[in-house]
């Protein structure tokens, strides 16, 4: 028996060196080597701050004194420091240390919840695949990995009741709120489904109408007592009671012996849920350890109220039909729940059901989606293969630990690796088709930045301003928002009517006294320029990609 269990821990253990290896390689060959337009604002945001502290002003705007509220201070510096010291190179080797201990933070938890090493392996590769246009030098990598974190902590919390437990859940907060505060109310989400489901089995132990008419019998059998004469009513109902507790207990007997083998939803009241309400309650209060005051409480709400979330990308509704990966998902979801005979705890439904619900409102859900819902569909699939196959977990790790095995799920790891990254191996950390580099280089010799007010688009401004450009928007959206900005005029919306050509962009550089245009040479804005009005810009700068103008006054 020693030796049976020395060689399943000696199984487990190769296992998961293997696992740790592949995991790592196909993170590193999931992360883009070229920079998305969020990391240029980053660096320059972080050097303000070493610079100058949370002064709570926009630097980078020709704008006159917009309220700014460093969403990701934290974040900011370290990448700024990163960037100071060690370039775009620290910066992309960071990147591929994030998304690896993004993916190892998915085994591990899987491993450790799921108590499964094999499909909490193949979960791990679906779910990085999934979320891999999301991997990106932004706040948001590092709040994945605590998020997938919290649930670990939370059941674990909830299975031992162990302080270190608690103690990690009211810490991944406080750095929540100084690293991507925009994210700090969906923390919380992520209790609800326990809590719900504590509530529910409460409710489900408790005979509402019986109690109260026990109540009630309890109440007339103390008035009549108080009165002489009275003893056969008492009587009466005593014998009343007692039946009515008999009847009681029967009930309580047959939901508990209901709830131990469920049809399809597993109902747990575990009284450590009232301990996890309180360390909700004490994580609640972590959002003042931050120097941005109350962000972390009104951020997420101003963002909904304004028009930000409506115009861009990744915050709009999904279409099923466009999403394969998300639609492939919840066809295995809906077909192990429907088709089989796998339970699922009503914690678990809760939160799947919430997910979905969040993921289709916004598409860039997906990636809590994937990451928290891995769990779940783990324990489902483990369930699947206790419930139609004889085959042991263990068994099948063995067999895959032959040298046959592990030749074939390294080459196939290594294969699928090569096949995701071989188009980065050129790839440059800045690409000029997308930001105007030879443009920039052309505006800081020639054109005197002090009086310059460009025109410039929401994609490429954040470079812009990297390279000590004056912008007219970036993507930092929430900025240029009356919600934000503390300006009665709304710069991000006049930007996307004029992008849109729904307001004639003549009508905006008026408006804003802009004196130059900077723009890609296929933009609707350039065709209209050069087609219907050359003789009112004149052109300074042209390379393959971008156009300088100067607009004639």
């Amino acid at each position: 028996m020693k030796k049976e269990a020395k060689e399943k821990i000696n199984a487990s253990v190769k296992f998961t060196i293997l696992t740790v290896i592949l995991i790592a390689i196909f993170c590193i060959a999931l992360t883009p080597v070229t920079f998305q337009n969020d990391t240029y604002y980053t660096i320059k945001v972080g050097e303000h701050i070493a610079q100058n502290g949370i002064d709570r002003q926009d630097p980078f705007s020709w704008h006159e004194d917009l309220n700014y509220t460093y969403p990701h201070w934290g974040y900011d510096l370290i990448t700024y420091f990163i960037y100071s010291v060690f370039g775009f190179t620290g910066i992309y080797i960071t990147t591929c240390m994030l998304s690896i201990t993004l993916g190892l933070s998915i085994y591990f938890v899987n491993t450790k919840l799921a108590k499964n090493q094999l499909f909490s392996f193949l979960i791990t590769i679906g779910v990085m695949y999934i979320i891999r246009a999301y991997i990106a030098a932004r706040a948001q990598l590092v709040t994945f990995i605590l998020f997938i974190l919290t649930i670990y902590l939370i059941e674990k919390f909830l299975e031992t009741k162990k302080k270190r437990y608690a103690i990690g859940l009211i810490m991944i907060p406080i750095i929540i709120a100084n690293i991507h505060v925009a994210v700090f109310p969906f923390y919380f989400i992520l209790y609800l489904p326990y809590i719900a489901e504590y509530v529910i089995a409460l409710l489900a132990e408790t005979i509402i109408y019986r109690k109260v008419k026990t109540t009630m019998l309890k109440i007339k059998i103390n008035q009549y007592t108080k009165k002489v004469g009275q003893e056969k009513k008492i009587e009466r109902l005593k014998k009343e009671l007692e039946d009515l507790e008999a009847k009681i207990d029967k009930v309580k007997i047959k939901r508990t012996k209901d709830l131990q083998n469920p049809y399809r939803i597993k109902l747990i009241k575990n009284s450590n849920v009232k301990w996890l309400i309180l360390i909700m309650l004490i994580c609640l209060l972590t959002g003042l350890l931050t120097p941005l005051g109350t962000t972390p409480y009104t951020y997420l709400a101003k963002t909904m109220q304004g028009n930000t979330t409506e115009n861009i990308n990744e915050h709009l509704p999904m279409t099923l039909s466009d999403d394969t990966d998300a639609m492939c998902v919840l066809i295995l979801f809906l077909a192990i729940l429907i088709f089989t005979k796998s339970k699922i705890r009503l914690s678990d439904l809760f939160m799947i059901g919430g997910l979905c619900y969040l993921m289709i409102s916004s598409r860039r859900q997906i990636t809590m989606f994937a990451i928290v819902g891995s769990v779940i569909l783990n324990r489902l699939i483990l369930q699947l293969l206790e419930n139609y196959t004889k085959q042991k977990e263990k068994e099948l790790i063995n067999k895959l630990l032959h040298v046959v095995g592990i030749i074939v799920i390294t080459a196939m790891m290594l294969g699928l690796s090569y096949y995701l990254g071989k188009d980065k191996f050129n790839d440059k950390y800045i690409d000029e088709s997308v930001y105007p580099v030879q443009a920039s280089d052309f505006i800081l010799n020639n054109i005197n930045l002090n009086t310059a007010k460009f025109y410039n688009e929401y994609n490429y401004g954040s470079y812009l301003l990297f390279r000590g450009i004056p912008v007219f928007i970036d993507s930092r959206a929430d900025l240029y928002a009356p919600e934000f900005s503390g300006k009665e005029e709304d710069i991000f919306m006049d930007f996307i009517d004029m992008s849109s050509i729904g307001s004639f962009y003549g009508d905006i550089f008026e408006k804003y006294d802009m004196t130059h245009v900077i723009t890609y040479k296929n933009s609707k804005i350039n065709m209209i320029i050069t087609k219907t009005e050359p003789e009112k810009y004149n052109e300074l700068y042209q390379d393959d990609y971008f156009v300088v103008y100067e607009i004639i006054k």
